[in-house]
């Protein structure tokens, strides 16, 4: 059962019934749920062929696994024929497939196309010709091609000047789940989280779909993280060092990259960064600074009245910045003594709380579509950065979490607190907001009205620092 992805099964169902050929490239991160996805959906809607790369396999090996998927699906007296090339392997399945019913749908799915289509395989060229000489015009045929490498799929596949470009039909970048959909696919398991104890799950997991599955029902939030990420044999416990190793060839770099954000968790601009990780300004650095950022593990975020090259690159993956805050430096312990108390010993202390606050910032940045709709902005143009003024001697810098530039003459700033109850805002607080405000109207000259906006899991406590200083609120509930 596919819970969720209601945009993507729309789109599925929109290739399934149509009466010409289609080219799907589907893309995400690993264990986000796209192999998932295609095969629940497509695997009993007609004849349904799966080629899967196999990580630094040969050609030869890639070759003899296609070959045995196609003749479990085509028995045929010639078992044991042996293909060298992969023109004549697509060859060989368009001899099979001319023998199908044109009223019969033909699904072939290549997942892990990375894998398979190293420098001297000579696949993309030899998929290229298959499709315009072949599949392309046969309106009962989809060809879908996945992959976890998302900026190789990019580069190779839907931006690439030659062999496939302009071939594709519809293209699917997965992301994770949101709060809504985390709840949603949760439910359908039996879980009876509140939303606060959701909320804290998702800082530490995210939404990526795997990682949802092995949330055992019945227990806590402090129980479910505990068994997952603080047990031996639990299965986020050394997930981080493999995910990163599955998904990028050069991944000390990329982990490289991700530890720095871990520990600036604010952010970190373009030159800090590389100075920071002792990287190059050349074109590699960019390039993983890409990969990083459409695998969705970090965020540039613009800043306010700035050029791009300001840019804040922050760390938004909850499982890579959990692990890295949390599990990486008390793994060896973990691994002499496992203490099944753990997490529930360290909720609630001052790392605690300085960790949750900055998680629950990033869910706010995901979500910001949610915030905007909340505020009432949903046919409103905006602009979402972060600004930042690094002050003088005579006058204190100020910071503002979340800028929304509206069209309509008006800016939201945001503040963004995580607390466990109604938040209080003191009156040390108020006067800091004040002065955050005129700050930025001062430094940024802006003539456009600005309106206050607290962000926090239960609202703002009332008292008297509290009105005539906060504009508007939100809660956890317009996350969702």
């Amino acid at each position: 059962m596919i819970l969720g992805r209601d945009r993507e099964k729309a789109l599925l169902n929109k290739l399934l019934h149509s009466k010409k050929a289609e080219f799907l490239a589907i893309y995400g991160r690993r264990r986000i749920g796209k192999t998932f996805l295609i095969h629940e959906f497509f695997q009993h809607q007609g004849i349904y062929l799966r080629i899967t790369g196999t990580r630094k396999a040969k050609k030869s090996e890639q070759l003899k696994n296609f070959h045995r998927s196609l003749r479990a699906l085509f028995p045929s007296k010639n078992e044991n024929e042996k293909l060298t090339e992969w023109s004549d392997a697509f060859h060989l399945l368009g001899e099979e497939i001319k023998q199908l019913s044109p009223s019969v749908k033909f699904i072939l799915f290549i997942d892990e196309l990375p894998w398979l289509a190293t420098p001297k395989s000579g696949l993309l060229q030899a998929l290229d010709y298959f499709w315009n000489h072949h599949l392309s015009h046969l309106p009962n045929v989809i060809l879908i091609i996945c992959g976890s490498a998302a900026h190789w799929m990019i580069k190779k596949v839907i931006n690439d000047k030659g062999g496939l470009h302009g071939r594709l039909t519809a293209q699917i970048r997965l992301e994770a789940f949101t709060l809504s959909e985390t709840e949603h696919f949760l439910k359908e398991f039996g879980s009876h989280l509140k939303r606060k104890q959701l909320a804290e799950l998702y800082m530490a997991i995210g939404g990526v779909a795997k990682y949802l599955t092995y949330v055992p029902m019945g227990k806590s939030p402090a129980q479910i993280i505990n068994e997952l990420c603080f047990s031996p044999s639990g299965p986020l416990f050394g997930e981080f060092p493999k995910l990163y190793a599955s998904l990028f060839d050069s991944y000390e770099k990329h982990t490289r990259i991700v530890q720095a954000l871990a520990k600036k968790r604010k952010g970190m601009v373009l030159d800090e960064l590389l100075s920071e990780t002792k990287l190059s300004s050349g074109g590699g650095s960019t390039e993983i600074l890409h990969e990083l950022e459409e695998a969705g593990f970090i965020m540039a975020l613009p800043a306010f009245g700035k050029q791009s090259k300001e840019r804040l690159y922050r760390l938004m993956d909850e499982y890579s910045l959990f692990y890295l805050c949390w599990i990486e430096e008390i793994k060896n312990s973990i691994l002499r003594n496992f203490d099944k108390e753990y997490w529930n010993k360290m909720s609630n202390t001052a790392t605690w709380y300085s960790w949750a606050g900055h998680a629950f910032e990033n869910i706010c940045l995901k979500h910001s579509n949610k915030i905007k709709n909340a505020l009432g902005l949903a046919g409103i143009t905006t602009f979402e950065s972060h600004w930042q003024h690094l002050g003088t001697k005579k006058e204190k810098g100020a910071e503002i979490d979340l800028v929304i530039d509206r069209a309509d003459n008006c800016i939201n700033l945001c503040e963004i607190k995580f607390s466990n109850e109604e938040f209080l805002i003191s009156k040390s607080y108020a006067n800091d907001l004040e002065r955050k405000k005129k700050v930025f109207q001062k430094v940024t000259r802006t003539n456009k009205t600005i309106f206050l906006t607290l962000i926090t899991p239960f609202g703002v406590k009332e008292n008297s620092h509290s009105i005539g200083i906060v504009d508007q609120q939100l809660t956890l509930d317009d996350l969702f």
